[in-house]
């Protein structure tokens, strides 16, 4: 059974393991049955290819590769890596940053 995935596409995220760690990127995709995701940038791949329309050569084209969600932490706008909760605010559940001292909602 995995547990709830707390990242969403769009999000900027921190690589905390592996070989990109430290750098940080946009999540492009999320597989939450795989508990994976896509970031921009990070985990790149080469991916050989026949020609096409999109690239009439073919050749090798570097791509991203999923990357497990644990390996990833939230940045928040400060630039912070946080762990993400979340709560309910007017009967709503929202996400929050747990390292802000305010516990700021995540947008």
């Amino acid at each position: 059974m995995s547990s709830k995935v707390k990242l969403k596409k769009n999000d900027t995220v921190k690589v905390i393991a592996g070989q990109d760690k430290g750098k940080q990127g946009k999540i492009l995709q999320v597989f939450p049955e795989k508990n994976k995701a896509l970031v921009e940038g990070i985990n790149m791949v080469s991916k050989h290819t026949k020609p096409n329309a999109t690239h009439p050569q073919g050749g090798i084209v570097p791509q991203e590769a999923a990357i497990h969600i644990s390996n990833l932490m939230f940045v928040d706008i400060e630039g912070n890596a946080t762990k993400v909760g979340r709560k309910v605010v007017d009967g709503k559940i929202v996400r929050y940053s747990k390292k802000s001292k305010k516990g700021e909602v995540i947008k």
